[in-house]
Formats: structure tokens, sequence, C-alpha cells
């Protein structure tokens, strides 16, 4: 009797409690690598979300010009509007990061320097640079690009959100424009004064591939002087002498720094915002009566060309070569790291 009962225990232990056992020492197991997997799964979501800590520039207050009114913006936010007006979402990636950096610098460079008395800076690209709201701007792109696009300037910013441009530990006036024509232009040539060491003369190739490249302009002999005289009144011009229209000096960025015009002498700027040429890198010619500015580049080519960096982009440069590239002697920082 005693064998029956010890043999039909022995069953009853083998069978039942044996797998009852060992199943538990299995689930236990597999629990805690659960417990790991996910630990690890919430530490790096955590991580990508942590928005960079501005100690000084997290809020910026803009001012809408059209109305009047000052908003209290994260500079982040503000930024990508910005870069999303200045810059065309189709360039590569790296060109639109340098472009975020830029834009960064140039609005902390303004909050330090203000021009407007309630606000930091404003959103207007002739005072201070070009800003659109997201609504604006998605419903300016094709229907099927809107959140592509978008997304590339989110990443542009967000991937640089702590870098900003510096000249001995400040931060520059980052200048920028949209077409170099090849070579940019030293502030000083543009708006007098003594300028900045940090904006110096730099070739750019491949910038003529971009329709921003050539231009012109046709004016009459008739249309051309009254444009001039809406500046200079006495203003005379003898067309059948070729020496009464002549560019007599250049910059070392080969624009035009002085151009005979008859009676009066213009510098190369000048010109261009009287004829509403897109930069003061022209040629003159006379042609059947008529005069013939050819131009080269679009903006004032101070800084940094956005087309001479979407360039140097497709050719395998990165935002920091882009921007060492054009500002010379300047170093890339934290917000946090400058004095």
């Amino acid at each position: 009797m005693k064998k029956i009962l010890i043999y039909f225990f022995g069953f009853i232990f083998v069978c039942f409690i044996l797998p009852i056992l060992f199943t538990k020492k299995d689930k236990e197991v597999t629990t805690t690598n659960d417990n790991v997997v996910n630990d690890i799964e919430i530490s790096n979501e955590e991580s990508s979300e942590e928005p960079y800590n501005y100690e000084k520039y997290g809020t910026i207050k803009l001012l809408h010009l059209e109305t009047g009114v000052v908003e209290d913006v994260a500079i982040d936010s503000y930024l990508c509007n910005v870069v999303s007006a200045e810059m065309p979402a189709d360039f590569d990636i790296e060109a639109l990061k340098a472009q975020a950096i830029v834009a960064r610098t140039y609005t902390i460079y303004k909050i330090n320097n203000r021009k407007h008395e309630n606000a930091d800076i404003c959103d207007s690209s002739s005072c201070c640079q070009a800003w659109i709201s997201k609504e604006d701007r998605l419903a300016r792109w094709d229907e099927n690009l809107r959140e592509s696009n978008w997304k590339k300037i989110e990443d542009a910013v967000n991937s640089t959100k702590e870098k900003i441009i510096t000249y001995q530990n400040e931060p520059i006036n980052a200048f920028f424009h949209s077409n170099s024509g090849g070579k940019t232009e030293e502030p000083v040539n543009v708006w007098g004064g003594s300028g900045y060491p940090y904006l110096q003369t730099v070739e750019t190739s491949g910038e003529d591939a971009y329709t921003q490249y050539a231009s012109e302009v046709i004016l009459s002999g008739q249309e051309l002087i009254d444009k001039l005289k809406t500046k200079y009144a006495d203003i005379t011009i003898d067309f059948s002498n070729i020496e009464d229209i002549k560019i007599l000096e250049y910059t070392n960025g080969d624009r035009v720094k002085t151009v005979k015009f008859g009676n009066h002498n213009l510098s190369g700027v000048e010109t261009r915002t009287l004829l509403g040429l897109r930069s003061a890198n022209f040629t003159i010619a006379q042609e059947n009566g008529n005069i013939k500015f050819s131009v080269k580049g679009y903006g004032h080519g101070v800084g940094m060309s956005q087309t001479g960096a979407d360039s140097m982009a497709k050719q395998g440069s990165t935002a920091e070569e882009i921007i060492h590239h054009f500002y010379t002697d300047v170093e890339i920082k934290e917000v946090n790291d400058i004095v």
C-alpha cells in the first residue's frame, strides 16, 4: 500500500508540480527582459524629445508690422517660420540647417541690438528678416508636399537648435542674401562704415545654375532719365557720347562701385536702387537706342549666399562648412556658451 501511495504522489509531482515551477521561472525571466526593454525605450524617447534649455533667449518678442501686435514666441518655433520664408524647402537639408543657424544668430544679434522699442525683431525682410505663418506657408506649397516640406524645415531648426555663429565670443551680424553672382561683397561697399571683420569677399561656384544668377533690365533713354531724376532733378545725359554712361570703378566683389551718368557719378548700390536692378553687379551696353543692364546675382551680396549654400551642400558640404566658407574666422557655439 505504501509503495502505491509513493508512486501516486511521485506521479502527481512529476506531472503537475514540476511544470508549474518551471513555468513560473520562465515567466519571471521574460518579465524582467520586458522591463529592461521598456526602460530603454522610455529613456530614448525622453532624450529625443527633451528641449534645449535656452537660459536667456528662449522666447522673443516678435513685432508684426502690419498689425502692430507684439507676440511672445518660442525662438525655435519662430525660426521655423523664418526659414520657411527665407529659403526654398527643396534646397538641400544642409543648406537649410545653415540657414537655421544663420537666422538664429541674426535673431540673437537683433535682441542685443534692438531697433524696435517694444520688440526684439519684426517680421519684415526689408527691416529685419522675413517671417510667414505656418498656415500661410502650407497654403503656398502643393498639397502633396506640405507635410514633408514642413517636417524638413522643423528638422533643420531642431537639429541645430543650440547653435549660433560667434566672433570673439559674440553673436555676429549674420547677413545673408539670395545669390552672390559668384562672389560675395564686403559690407563697407554696400552700407559704408568700417564693416565687420568676419564679412569678407569669398568666391562660390555653382551659383550660375540658379535662376537668381542672371537678369537684365532694358530702358529707353527717357526711362533712364526719368528714374534718375527721382533723386537727381538736374541730371543730363548725352546719349551720343559713350563716355556719358560709363562704369568708373569696381569693388573687390566685382560689383560696380562708381558709375557715371552724364553730369552725375552714382554708386553701384544707388544705381541698383534707382533702376530696380537685382544687384550692383552689372554691365551696361547701349543697343538700338536703349540702355541694357546685364545683372549677375540677387541681393546685397553680403554674408551667406543662399543659392551658394545649396550649391555647396549638393557638392557634399555640411552646414558648418558652409558657414565657415561665408563667414571668416568665426566659431559655431551653443547659445548658452556665449558671454
